[in-house]
């Protein structure tokens, strides 16, 4: 397994975590290579409690090595991607794997670590957690990631939006594809009791979502916010989640003077939140398929969000939920302004957001993906691998 996720942990790698986990379990040998690995995080340390190696990608060039990068031409010097492409070689080559698994936060980041594996003959399959329309391979590397996805064994992607952008970024057919779905932190029994809001008391809303504003969107929750409508509403923000804008939101919320946000931070309990709050909002720029829209969902809650990534493939407008057309201040205004004229049925809207998040998300991910990987090992796709 090997993660190309710049952070800490990120929720782009539950599932591959959670495969790692099981094949382990199930007698399998499995090595984790991550990116800036913390070996103190809580999920790492799972990791190594079922009997996974696990192991550092991120180095930065010596002394010697940062001497001899004066003397070369910048395209031949030494850096961090280098670094990992080399670590990434070496235990390839002293484990042998029967296959690779190279998890993506986005559908072109982990291209270096394809690379080795191609090079030096490691069969291996791509996992894609995101699309962004505008970002298209450039130069020469538009054949080279053509090569590297087709070579792949399977490729993996978290929406049907993820899967179609992907091809039309590459201007390539990828047949040897499905769908698959990540692992949500909500029990998978019943939607919850929905909490009828008490006379006097706002009604409560939960941007769940890391605080990323390229991704998450959430500036233009807080422009709409600000409006004169909406401060005059009984109606409360809570953002849930931490990330590397914090600030700038906090700020943002400050300087518009608003009073109907809170700021939570993150929250494991992702259930005690659904069990006080009437509705998810997600203003995301991009996405693959939210985790956050799954689990409200699952908890029996609507969604007022943008049309962005898989999101349409889960929400129903008008029906489990209001989906604006972009992420703009207008377009998730009018999203918002009918959800709000439709308040009474929101109770309503959640039933049916429960149920048709179980006609689309299995209830065991981590299984059909570790199933799916069984089957790229042997080469022989399965059915639910060439849906």
């Amino acid at each position: 397994m090997i993660s190309s996720c710049p952070d800490a942990w990120g929720g782009s790698e539950e599932l591959w975590a959670g495969a790692a986990r099981a094949l382990a379990a199930a007698g399998h040998e499995v090595r984790a290579l991550k990116v800036r690995l913390d070996d103190q995080h809580p999920r790492v340390l799972e990791l190594l409690g079922a009997g996974c190696m696990v192991s550092n990608l991120s180095a930065l060039p010596g002394v010697a090595k940062r001497l001899v990068n004066r003397l070369r031409p910048h395209a031949r010097q030494y850096s961090s991607l280098h670094l990992e492409q080399a670590l990434v070689a070496e235990n390839l080559r002293r484990f042998r794997p029967h296959l690779t698994v190279i998890s993506q936060g986005s559908n072109f980041d982990g291209m270096h670590f394809a690379e080795v594996c191609l090079r030096d003959g490691h069969p291996y399959v791509l996992v894609v957690q995101k699309a962004v329309e505008f970002f298209f391979p450039w130069g020469d590397n538009r054949a080279v990631f053509r090569e590297h996805y087709r070579a792949a064994r399977h490729c993996f992607f978290v929406s049907r939006h993820n899967l179609t952008c992907t091809q039309d970024q590459l201007a390539m057919a990828l047949p040897h594809s499905s769908v698959v779905a990540n692992p949500f932190n909500v029990p998978a029994g019943p939607p919850l009791p929905y909490p009828e809001p008490a006379v006097d008391a706002p009604w409560e809303l939960a941007c769940v979502a890391r605080l990323f504003l390229l991704d998450k969107g959430q500036d233009v929750l807080l422009r709409v916010l600000a409006q004169a409508r909406w401060r005059a509403r009984p109606v409360r923000v809570t953002f849930y989640g931490s990330g590397m804008d914090q600030s700038a939101v906090v700020e943002m919320a400050a300087w518009l003077g608003l009073t109907n946000v809170a700021f939570a931070g993150h929250v494991g309990d992702v259930a005690g939140i659904w069990a006080r709050h009437h509705a998810l909002v997600l203003p995301s720029r991009s996405e693959g398929l939210p985790l956050a829209l799954v689990e409200a969902m699952l908890c029996g809650r609507l969604a007022i969000a943008t049309a962005a990534g898989g999101i349409t493939e889960l929400l129903e407008d008008n029906r489990s939920g209001f989906v604006a057309d972009a992420p703009t201040v207008a377009a998730l205004g009018e999203a918002l302004e009918r959800a709000w004229n439709r308040r009474a049925d929101w109770a309503a809207m959640g039933i049916e957001a429960a149920h048709r998040v179980r006609t689309v998300v299995p209830a065991d991910p981590v299984a059909e993906f570790t199933t799916q990987l069984l089957a790229a090992v042997s080469g022989v796709p399965t059915e639910a691998a060439q849906a």
